[in-house]
């Protein structure tokens, strides 16, 4: 599959299985035979804006493009500047 149909099925999946509308794709790679896609979707709407909270989900399909998993990577709002790796919350 192409990268293109590999993120679209991401978003996809985000919308479907996660109810949650992606606002970005943050990093598309390919590691061992698997996609790994991360996307950030809104989680609750603030005002003001930066203030708003965010999720990042890491999305695993096959290299068919057939989902293995998902996890969510952080929460965050959306002002903070804070590294992923000092945030992780851990598998869904």
């Amino acid at each position: 599959m192409t990268v293109e149909k590999i993120v679209n099925q991401s978003v996809a999946i985000a919308k479907n299985l996660i109810r949650k509308e992606p606002e970005t794709v943050t990093s598309v790679e390919e590691v061992e035979g698997e996609w790994r896609v991360t996307v950030e979707a809104l989680e609750r709407k603030t005002v003001p804006d930066s203030q708003d909270l965010l999720g990042r989900y890491e999305i695993r399909l096959n290299k068919n493009g057939e989902l293995i998993g998902w996890t969510q990577k952080i929460l965050r709002k959306r002002c903070d500047t804070t590294s992923p790796l000092q945030t992780d919350v851990g598998t869904t």
